[in-house]
């Protein structure tokens, strides 16, 4: 049989793209098994999906919060009696580690059922009390209007969720515009809104490229929220290109150079796990990757010691196989960045502590990199040390101390995701209030996140806008209510109503 060729969904159909042109999406573990054939959308795809959104709008903010919550709990059910299923697709199409991909279904429904509860709760905007008994003050939330949400590949069902639930459950339409290395998960997630029953043009799904399809959806006019998670480069372009329209905002969450604390105090045991997990889950490909482990220069020979030794087991291989750690890269562009850092790190003098990468990989013709582990003094002008690998790819960096330890962490132009590993409650405090970043762990991995939680960084790491649980302020425009149940005009502060 064939790869199935799937269709756009666009106003509540599985509607074939206006143009003929169709990408392959190709299981990164194996290249030659095709996952499917997806449409390179064209203009016209997208202002029909742009109109659809418009003319949905109006509907679906009238059928209010609870109403619209529902629809999220239908789809969190679905998922639920399909997580098996789902995960094994998101392990075969994003090269995902098969329990890895169980959480990114999983980290979904959660993330679903926190905006059914979030809508179900009804607590839309605030009550305040005024200066004047007879009158009555409150906010409420009002839906910006069509919100256009740009995923990444490395979680592919996960991440829509994070930016999709509020945004409908808060009274906006969605067009999601998935990762095209990941299109047959977005159109699963297209399937379960559709199973669920929800309005033709609130949630749609437009599959393409991202200079095709994200760049015309940013910047039309009739879109109102940006939604992105990917490279700087291209945040900073939608940042300007929505700063064009009046009626336009945006968030962008957009990687970073993360570190996991170790103090001379810490558990190694704990501090050894934290690191591996935090360095190679996923290959390294999360934007919460710790590319560094700051370790105190009285603990450093014993904690590299022990984290080289783990990171030699460290399994790679077949993401479907249960017993491996991690899995395979995106592409082959993946694996050439990962070895050009492996390259920068020897050019630029560090100790190379191990480099699994002439090991023979687990399919001749996947995508893999191994771990590479190396260790040296701080440098900020180090390439390696300071730019994002998004790679198995991790130094060790001896310091003296807390203090330094943070200052060495602030010492990049990102600040995502940070972990301390202390048993000093002041140390981790110190680090909690010195550690530029938006994301801060203590006695934990810096990977993961908590959906009830906001995420996002601050320098390049995103516009200080978080995404997940902050979205609020994004998706809504809170409105200033005042009515005056008094037959007389009172003004406030004591200004005189009387006219002469």
């Amino acid at each position: 049989m064939g790869a199935p060729q799937i269709h756009n969904f666009i106003n509540g159909a599985w509607r074939p793209s206006q143009g003929k042109d169709w990408f392959e999406s190709r299981n990164p573990a194996h290249p030659g098994e095709l996952i499917g054939l997806f449409p390179q959308s064209g203009a016209d795809d997208i202002e029909e999906a742009v109109t659809s959104a418009n003319r949905a709008f109006a509907g679906w903010h009238a059928l209010g919060l609870v109403k619209r919550a529902e629809y999220l709990l239908r789809v969190a059910r679905l998922m639920e009696d399909d997580t098996e299923p789902l995960a094994r697709i998101i392990a075969r199409e994003a090269g995902k580690q098969l329990n890895e991909a169980r959480a990114d279904v999983v980290e979904a429904i959660h993330t679903a059922q926190y905006a059914f509860s979030f809508g179900h709760l009804g607590q839309y905007g605030r009550v305040v009390g005024d200066e004047v008994p007879t009158k009555r003050c409150y906010e409420i939330l009002e839906p910006r209007g069509v919100v256009v949400a740009i995923t990444p590949w490395n979680f592919p069902v996960a991440l829509p969720f994070w930016l999709t639930g509020l945004s409908l459950v808060l009274g906006n339409c969605v067009i999601l515009k998935p990762s095209e290395y990941t299109p047959m998960c977005g159109a699963k997630i297209a399937g379960y809104f559709e199973q669920a029953g929800v309005p033709a043009g609130v949630f749609q799904v437009i599959q393409g490229f991202g200079e095709t399809v994200g760049a015309p959806l940013v910047s039309h006019p009739r879109t109102h929220v940006v939604l992105f998670t990917g490279s700087y480069a291209v945040g900073l372009g939608i940042k300007q290109e929505v700063a064009k329209h009046a009626d336009k905002v945006c968030t962008i969450e957009t990687g970073g150079k993360n570190a996991v604390l170790v103090m001379e105090d810490a558990n190694l045991e704990m501090a050894v796990t934290a690191s591996l997990l935090s360095a190679f889950k996923t290959a390294g490909q999360r934007c919460v990757t710790a590319g560094r482990l700051l370790v105190d220069s009285r603990v450093a020979d014993r904690f590299t010691d022990q984290f080289v030794a783990a990171a030699n087991r460290v399994t790679v291989g077949e993401p479907l196989d249960e017993q491996v750690f991690y899995g395979s890269m995106i592409n082959q562009q993946g694996v050439e960045k990962g070895l050009h850092f492996n390259e920068a790190a020897r050019k630029e003098g560090f100790e190379i502590l191990l480099d699994r990468n002439t090991e023979s990989p687990p399919t001749p013709d996947g995508y893999w990199l191994k771990p590479f582990v190396y260790t040296g003094a701080w440098r900020s002008n180090s390439v390696c040390l300071t730019e994002e690998a998004f790679s198995p790819h991790v130094a060790i960096v001896p310091v003296r101390g807390v203090e330094e330890a943070v200052a060495v962490y602030n010492d990049t132009k990102y600040g995502l995701s940070g972990s301390i590993i202390t048993e000093d409650y002041r140390k981790a405090k110190y680090a909690e209030e010195h550690m530029r970043c938006g994301i801060f762990y203590w006695n934990l991995p810096c990977i993961g996140a908590g959906v009830r939680l906001p995420f996002g960084g601050v320098k390049q790491s995103g516009n200080l806008i978080p995404s997940a649980a902050g979205l609020i302020p994004v998706l809504t425009h809170p409105k200033a209510v005042t009515y005056n149940l008094d037959p007389t005009i009172v003004m406030a502060q004591g200004l005189s109503a009387k006219i002469t």
